[in-house]
């Protein structure tokens, strides 16, 4: 493919002054559109040109708007914190660390906050606690979705009972490294195609424009910390697998957990600093600033935070979809659900927009997985649409040591002694991710009976992480 090259003629022939504006223009360019057709690349020098403003918070494209038009100075609204926190309901507060409640409550003194929830699951994070839900009105925090947009949660049930497992275990495992890739800027040298790619939000979102190919890249790819492919053993009992359509027993599972790569952090990250300079807020609060709805820059996060959510769906069917075909195996049942989002719904009969930083939805009726860690169980839910949990639930076990903690206080020996006693292989991980550092699944899930109903049960036997 021929590298872009355009002339000054060009651009002056389209309408562009014969000042620096070009010289910027063309260093722009070259710089971050070099593959793009001449006739794109024109179209869309045309473009700024023509409507400056809409280019504006493009962090690539601003440079060039700045040669052409003055910008305005934005507004910034200041706002004051309420004296104290809404009432929110907390699940599991034994054993849910004070920092964390502390967190919520700074997000539940917000003048756009109308209810939030703990889950038993929750430890302090950024900006929201992992394991917070807060609902506000006609408003988007960015900050409170997180960096890692749409994580996911999804399994595949596979018509394979347990005890091929030994049988099948190598060729298992060489499934899970021949279709995973994991770490921050991984991907795949000859991408996939999906239809999320072909999505219009890249063109209509500036801070899209030129994130397509990495985005192509890294499709079916998952990132670093806690995220994970793994095999295992699912299992129902026969009231849970009438309900899910199956024949009680235990199946070859397949489960993942990973988010929407470096797509979702670039949106999370630009909306965040939109948010704060438009919005600003005192303390531990100055995150969390807003985006309303019906303003333009509200409108384009929730389209980015949308199509990072289905991008982030589409990893996990790739994943699932090139194992499925490598094993020669499609599933008998499927179940995703995902964290880390916004969703429009109804909080005590009043639209709302509820953020869940790390908590599962839970309607009634709704399916969805809490695993815990890389030796224990993790369960299949089903939700009872708890109102006072604001129809949420646990994402995991929820962590009792930070990373650094668990990196001092586990030692490899201990790590490997757990591995063997529940024959778990472990292909990458760290101590940062050792069982050791997670609170006991079975006191997260005492804790919220209320919240979900448990129709299955999952075993990590094979498991895949980032080993950076």
């Amino acid at each position: 493919m021929s590298k872009l090259k355009l002339h000054p003629k060009q651009l002056q022939a389209i309408g562009y002054p014969n000042t620096s504006v070009i010289s910027v223009a063309l260093s722009v360019f070259e710089k971050h559109y070099k593959f793009t057709p001449e006739t794109e690349a024109l179209d869309l020098l045309q473009n700024i040109l023509n409507q400056p403003h809409d280019f504006w918070t493009n962090p690539v494209l601003s440079k060039i708007t700045e040669k052409l038009v003055e910008r305005p100075k934005p507004v910034v609204e200041k706002f004051d914190l309420r004296p104290n926190p809404l009432h929110f309901n907390t699940f599991g507060f034994d054993n849910i660390e004070k920092s964390a409640i502390r967190q919520l409550q700074t997000a539940m003194r917000l003048p756009v906050s109308v209810a939030g929830a703990l889950m038993p699951d929750a430890h302090t994070g950024y900006g929201l606690p992992i394991g917070g839900v807060l609902a506000t009105d006609n408003a988007v925090i960015p900050y409170a979705v997180g960096v890692d947009i749409g994580c996911r949660m999804s399994l595949s049930v596979f018509p394979i009972a347990a005890n091929e497992f030994n049988k099948r275990h190598k060729m298992l495992e060489n499934s899970i490294m021949r279709h995973t890739k994991f770490g921050t800027g991984e991907g795949w040298k000859s991408p996939e195609e999906h239809a999320v790619l072909e999505s219009m939000t890249f063109n209509e979102l500036p801070i899209l424009k030129n994130m397509q190919f990495k985005a192509a890249r890294q499709l079916g790819t998952s990132g670093s910390g806690n995220h994970f492919v793994e095999f295992g053993i699912a299992t129902f009992d026969t009231e849970q697998a009438a309900a899910l359509n199956l024949e009680a027993g235990a199946y070859i599972a397949l489960l993942s957990h990973s988010g929407s790569r470096g797509m979702g952090a670039t949106i999370a990250n630009h909306y965040t600093q939109v948010a704060m300079k438009k919005r600003a807020l005192t303390g531990e609060a100055k995150s969390l600033a807003w985006l309303n709805l019906d303003e333009q820059e509200g409108i384009e996060y929730w389209l980015g935070m949308s199509l990072a959510g289905e991008y982030s769906a589409a990893c996990h069917e790739t994943i699932h979809r090139k194992i499925a075909k490598e094993i020669d195996n499609q599933p008998i049942l499927r179940i995703e659900n995902h964290h880390n989002f916004a969703w429009k719904e109804l909080i005590d009969g009043r639209a709302a927009i509820v953020h869940r930083k790390g908590a599962t939805p839970a309607h009634a009726g709704e399916l969805g997985i809490i695993p815990s860690s890389m030796t224990g169980k993790g369960y299949i839910v089903m939700g009872k649409g708890e109102a006072s949990s604001l129809n949420s639930a646990a994402h995991g076990a929820g962590r009792k040591m930070s990373r650094a903690q668990a990196k001092e206080s586990v030692s490899h020996k201990a790590l490997n002694d757990l591995l063997k006693k529940h024959e778990v292989t472990l292909l990458g991980g760290g101590l940062d991710e050792a069982p050791l550092a997670y609170k006991d699944i079975e006191e997260v899930m005492q804790a919220q009976r209320q919240l979900v109903d448990i129709m299955g049960v999952f075993q990590p036997r094979i498991v895949r992480m980032d080993d950076k």
